[in-house]
């Protein structure tokens, strides 16, 4: 077991909240200067990641990685991880700015905290269940669903946040019995054919739209970033322990704004601040929480 080491896990989580944000600004900028389907940009990305990664993965031993007892819920908890991830790239292909997106997908650990109490039957005290309900507010002030202007594609976010909840949920199940490495191996075999099949299902009458030798380059990118990121992830949890990682995990709401403003000039109004800090607010209270009972 590695000794905790906080200065390692901040400046990973850091890293990996730097990459996720040059993620999040070239999926929106090469789908508007390509008509390739977001679908298909999900299906590349995770495909190169997936080479990225192989070198890693050999490391761990590839088929000791594979023994599980629990092949079923894998595909299930990588299923799920799937429809997040098409959810997200379908929302900022649309696009929604990277500002509102990166706001409403934080509201994921409310919806763990959710699914802790209803599905995994684990105590949840009243004030955590009023601070994820405070944090839900969060996410109604940047929505603002009341609103004329409300546009239903803006609950992407919303939703690839619950799937990946779901997910989180299943891995926190299953992490009893198969090892973290295990965790990681199937994530990234089964989650190529999953996005298939998803780009395949919403595929338009015309077909795929072939990628450009330019697209191809922005497509490399995005599969190098990604599995920079996870790695960077990975390292940050395995090196820091997850109560001290979380704050540090915020980091990636204003360098999402920063880059969505450099690169597509967007301008977040008053409500993401307000709204985001009654989330963060709210995460930090659980995550608190869960770690006062944990030392209990």
């Amino acid at each position: 077991m590695q000794s905790h080491q906080p200065i390692k896990g901040a400046i990973a989580i850091v890293i990996a909240g730097i990459l996720f944000a040059c993620i999040n600004t070239l999926i929106p900028k090469l789908t508007s200067v390509s008509p390739i389907d977001a679908g298909v940009v999900a299906l590349m990305q995770y495909l190169f990641a997936f080479i990225f990664l192989m070198p890693s993965m050999g490391t761990m031993g590839f088929f000791q990685s594979l023994k599980t007892k629990h092949l079923g819920w894998h595909c299930f908890r990588v299923f799920l991880s799937a429809i997040g991830i098409q959810c997200w790239t379908v929302a900022l292909a649309h696009p929604i700015p990277i500002w509102q997106g990166i706001a409403l997908l934080m509201t994921s650990p409310l919806f763990v905290t959710l699914g802790s109490g209803l599905l995994l039957k684990e105590k949840v005290d009243i004030t955590r269940w009023l601070a994820t309900g405070l944090g839900f507010v969060g996410a109604m002030i940047i929505l603002e669903p009341w609103s004329e202007n409300f546009d239903w594609i803006v609950l992407l976010p919303v939703a690839a946040a619950f799937f990946w909840a779901c997910y989180s949920l299943m891995v926190k199940k299953l992490s009893s019995e198969d090892s973290p490495t295990t965790m990681v191996a199937y994530l990234f075999i089964l989650i190529t054919p999953f996005n298939l099949l998803i780009a395949l299902t919403n595929l338009s009458p015309q077909g795929f739209s072939l990628p450009s030798f330019s697209d191809v380059g922005f497509l490399i990118l995005l599969g190098f970033f990604t599995a920079l990121a996870q790695l960077a992830v990975a390292k940050a949890y395995s090196y820091a322990d997850a109560s001290y990682i979380q704050p540090f995990d915020f980091i990636k709401l204003p360098l999402n704004v920063l880059a969505g403003w450099l690169v597509f000039n967007w301008v977040p109004p008053g409500k993401l601040w307000l709204g985001a800090a009654i989330i963060i607010a709210a995460i930090l209270y659980i995550t608190h929480s869960e770690t006062k009972q944990a030392k209990q």
